[in-house]
């Protein structure tokens, strides 16, 4: 049973109004937590989707397949698309998003374990019933996956196949993502 990893780290962060990816936590930018939040071990392949070059010198840093999106304004499909050129042979694909600093790797690596004990349905990590990031496709959903448009990203998908979802939870401080420098100051002053 073979399972990819897809880190999504090629967004604009309008709301951010700067490139999120490189203000810090403890010192560490948000990608590098990311990063270092994937049990590479849990994987067959682990790629990195990001328009940045210092992402793409991160992944390599990492041992991670650095894949470039010169094109994020083509929205969350794009990088969707992007990823999953390098996965068609997975039977699993987990997404995991690139703003979430608190993130753990043992967290992912439940998920995945998880996945494996029901390879033929989509997974996620939640907080009371609550799903969130990061969330894992079995192979019967790719060509959904390759079939986004926009800015539409996998909830898409994940909301039509609700019946079949695997939830597995989290602390919701895990799930706790970073869309505004407010948000961001609200969680570094939870950070122990």
């Amino acid at each position: 049973m073979k399972i990819g990893c897809i880190v999504m780290a090629a967004g604009n962060a309008r709301r951010f109004g700067s490139n999120k990816l490189d203000a810090r936590v403890e010192g560490k930018t948000l990608l590098r937590r990311a990063l270092e939040a994937v049990p590479a071990a849990c994987f067959d392949r682990v790629a990195v989707v990001t328009q940045y070059p210092r992402g793409m010198d991160l992944a390599r840093e990492m041992g991670f397949l650095p894949v470039e999106n010169p094109r994020p304004d083509l929205g969350l499909s794009h990088t969707i698309a992007l990823g999953m050129a390098h996965m068609q042979d997975m039977d699993g694909v987990m997404f995991q998003v690139s703003d979430q600093p608190l993130l753990r790797r043992e967290s992912i690596a439940l998920l995945a374990g998880r996945w494996r004990q029901q390879p033929d349905h989509p997974a996620a990590l939640s907080h009371n019933g609550v799903r969130g990031n990061p969330c894992v496709f079995p192979a019967g959903l790719f060509s959904e996956l390759m079939s986004l448009q926009g800015d539409r990203g996998g909830s898409t998908i994940l909301r039509q196949h609700e019946d079949s979802l695997v939830l597995v939870d989290a602390p919701e401080r895990e799930l706790s993502d970073v869309d505004t420098e407010q948000a961001l100051d609200l969680l570094r002053g939870t950070v122990p």
